[in-house]
């Protein structure tokens, strides 16, 4: 399977669908997404399509993540919190465009896998925390830029407080069944982007178990 070749159709489809931010785009390019996959979904990693990994979670399709990533509008001096890990890709594509990264993790297994696969692919900008995510990282506060990576009911206050002044925060807001892309900027204001479907935030600030 030439993986280059898949990641490149990739990234043209995502332009064609709409993604406009060509750093967004080119990290997206680099990241080999088929290393965030199971080993027997390797060869659809690409597509346009979320994928299941382990602990009943999943990795998310690719143009969900370029577009929460286009709305984060992450640069190189951006200190940001990912709230969720899961597969860790979301957290590569972050690093490509970030100064640094912290990303919050409530299952130990995938903590472990992506700690681990992120170190292979040699991103020493990211640091993967095991804990309740909902309630994000208070030790590293405050964050330039907050991306949820679960359902949510709200974007919670305690998260907010972990936001800088003139950051940002994006987020899948809603029930458990659909949600809006929700972006949050410091003064408080809110706007809707669009409807997606994650798995559920659980933990203090998320749904109940």
């Amino acid at each position: 399977m030439d993986y280059e070749r898949e990641r490149m159709e990739m990234v043209r489809q995502l332009a064609r669908m709409g993604i406009r931010d060509d750093r967004v785009l080119a990290a997206m390019a680099r990241v080999p997404r088929e290393r965030f996959v199971r080993e027997q979904d390797r060869d659809i990693a690409h597509g346009d399509h979320a994928l299941g990994i382990a602990e009943g979670q999943t990795i998310s399709q690719p143009y969900v993540v370029a577009r929460m990533t286009e709305l984060l509008q992450v640069d190189r001096t951006h200190h940001v919190l990912e709230v969720g890990t899961g597969s860790g890709y979301q957290a590569a594509v972050l690093a490509e465009l970030a100064r640094d990264v912290v990303t919050v993790e409530r299952w130990p297994s995938l903590a472990l896998t992506a700690r681990e696969v992120l170190a292979e692919l040699g991103y020493d900008n990211v640091t993967v925390v095991e804990g309740d995510a909902s309630a994000g990282y208070p030790p590293g506060a405050p964050y330039d830029r907050i991306l949820v990576t679960a359902a949510s009911p709200r974007i919670s206050p305690e998260l907010a407080r972990q936001c800088a002044l003139e950051g940002r925060i994006v987020a899948p807001v809603g029930d458990e069944d659909l949600q809006q892309i929700v972006v949050r900027t410091g003064d408080g204001t809110e706007m809707s982007y669009g409807a997606v479907k994650f798995v559920p935030l659980r933990g203090r600030a998320g749904f109940p178990p």
